[in-house]
């Protein structure tokens, strides 16, 4: 398991970041073309739909729209100095996670040994929410690996295959848009279908592109979600939607990540919640 985190870890750090910096660099340097064409797209509406759009409705969404994307590269300046610190802490954690790994999987028995050790001899409770919590988030942390490689490769084969341009970088934005449930999902469209259609327009190609990222989109919900979860995270779509909203509500983009884990965790604790012996106690007062 260790030589398999640390190739894995080594893989990412040799052959997919590096790709996917030299695209992310590319995308870049093509922004301002990019942003030209939208311009030129935006001002062709009054023409063709004066009766919905005006010139000066479409200079007001340009000029706002110029706006933002300065304000954008001035914060991508002033985090590119500021995450020095971090990019230091990132190198560090490179070398103390493997050890940690390594550690955790030769001696974990007897941490968690030591660590029940200080716990209360009566603690039923406490022990059912562990086992189910310890089964959930196990199946659930293995099964967004899986889902995350498959969902990434196979976007990257077919962005391959249609001839996109930047396809490595949106196949890694659409396999890690898995970690978040829906929003991810929706958020990633907006640049698979920016990118596309600054590439060809409204061409086939771009409808195909648009066809082809929708079936991988519902095979991953429909097919590969329930083969590889199955009853491991027996969760509500409508919690899991409150869960990311209320948690990332409260701490941010962290809230949103552990969303699903800390949702878990409470339905844990109301499952083994003793129901049976409070509504017997209720009865007998």
């Amino acid at each position: 398991m260790f030589l398999v985190f640390v190739g894995v870890l080594l893989s990412v750090i040799l052959f997919i970041l590096p790709l996917a910096w030299k695209q992310s660099v590319n995308l870049f340097n093509e922004l301002p073309r990019m942003v030209t064409e939208a311009q030129h797209v935006l001002l062709l509406l009054p023409q063709q739909y004066p009766e919905i759009f005006s010139e000066h409705q479409i200079t007001q969404i340009i000029d706002i729209a110029t706006t933002e994307l300065s304000k954008a590269g001035q914060w991508v300046v002033t985090f590119s100095l500021n995450s020095i610190t971090g990019l230091i802490a990132l190198l560090i954690y490179l070398v103390l996670v493997p050890i940690l790994v390594f550690f955790f999987l030769k001696d974990g028995g007897g941490l968690a040994r030591w660590w029940v050790s200080f716990l209360p001899e009566k603690k039923e409770m406490l022990t059912n929410v562990w086992h189910e919590m310890d089964d959930q988030i196990a199946n659930y942390v293995r099964g967004k690996v899986i889902e995350i490689i498959i969902v990434g490769g196979v976007t990257y084969v077919v962005f391959v295959f249609l001839g996109i341009n930047y396809a490595a970088l949106l196949a890694i934005m659409v396999g890690l848009s898995v970690l978040i449930p829906y929003i991810g999902a929706a958020l990633v469209t907006l640049p698979v279908a920016l990118i596309g259609f600054v590439q060809w327009g409204w061409t086939n190609e771009f409808w195909y592109l648009m066809v082809a990222y929708g079936i991988i989109q519902a095979l991953d919900g429909n097919v590969l979600v329930p083969l590889l979860f199955s009853e491991a995270v027996n969760l509500h779509p409508v919690s899991i939607i409150v869960a990311v909203l209320v948690f990332g509500t409260v701490w941010g983009f962290w809230g949103v990540f552990f969303a699903i884990p800390l949702a878990t965790l409470i339905k844990a604790i109301l499952n083994a919640w003793p129901k049976s012996h409070a509504l017997g106690s209720g009865a007998t007062e």
